[in-house]
C-alpha cells in the first residue's frame, strides 16, 4: 500500500524565479552630482570678502587712533597757562605728549600704506614682514599709550583735589583721547594678530 502511494505521488519540482533586471531610476529622481569647483569658488569668494573686511577694519581703527593721538598731542601741547599750569613742568605729561607723537607717526605710516594698498593693489613691504610689523607695532603702541595715560591719571586726580581749573580739565581731555587711541590700537592688534595666525607660511 505504501509503495502504491509512493508511486502516485508527483515529484516536487522547484522552479526558480528568473532574476529581474535592475531598472535604472528615471530622470526625475536622479540627484545631480555636485562638482567640487563650485564649492571651491564660493570658498575663495568668502575668503576674499573676509580679507577685504579685515583690511577695512584695520584701516578704520588705525585712522581713528591717528585722529585721537594727534588731537591728544595738540591738546596737551597747548596746555600752558602760566606758573605751575605748564604741562612741560611734569614728567608724566611730557611722557604723554611723547607717546602721542609716536602713535601719530606710527598710525599715519600704517594708514598711508593701507590706503596705497587698497587703491593700487601694490605692497611696499613683503606680506610676511608686513604682518609681523603690524602685529608688533600695534601691540607696542597700545602698551605705550595705556602706560602714558596711566602715569598721567594719578597726577591729574591729585591736582584736582586742590584746584579744578582749565589746566586739569585740558589734561583730562588729553588723557581721555589717549585712552581712546589705545582702545583703537588694541582692537587693531587683535585683527593683525588674527591675520598673522592664518598666514599659510606661519
Amino acid at each position: 500500500m505504501s509503495s502504491f502511494d509512493d508511486s502516485n505521488t508527483s515529484p516536487k519540482i522547484h522552479v526558480e524565479t528568473p532574476p529581474t533586471a535592475s531598472v535604472p531610476p528615471s530622470g526625475d529622481h536622479q540627484t545631480p552630482a555636485t562638482g567640487g569647483t563650485g564649492g571651491r569658488v564660493s570658498g575663495i569668494l568668502r575668503r576674499w570678502q573676509r580679507d577685504d573686511l579685515l583690511k577695512k577694519g584695520l584701516l578704520a581703527f588705525r585712522g581713528a587712533a591717528l585722529v585721537f593721538s594727534l588731537i591728544s598731542f595738540i591738546v596737551m601741547a597747548s596746555n600752558k597757562h602760566g606758573d605751575w599750569r605748564e604741562f612741560d613742568h611734569y614728567d608724566e605729561y611730557r611722557y604723554l605728549v611723547a607717546i602721542a607723537i609716536l602713535s601719530t607717526l606710527y598710525t599715519a605710516v600704517q594708514v598711508f600704506l593701507q590706503v596705497q594698498e587698497l587703491s593700487t593693489g601694490k605692497l611696499l613691504i613683503k606680506p610676511r614682514m608686513g604682518s609681523i610689523i603690524e602685529f608688533v607695532g600695534d601691540q607696542l603702541m597700545a602698551y605705550l599709550l595705556i602706560s602714558s595715560a596711566s602715569s598721567a591719571i594719578p597726577l591729574t586726580n591729585k591736582m584736582r583735589e586742590g584746584a579744578d581749573n582749565i589746566f586739569t580739565d585740558t589734561s583730562s581731555a588729553a588723557i581721555s583721547l589717549s585712552l581712546f587711541a589705545f582702545l583703537c590700537l588694541a582692537l587693531s592688534a587683535l585683527i593683525s594678530g588674527y591675520k598673522l595666525s592664518v598666514q599659510p607660511y606661519v
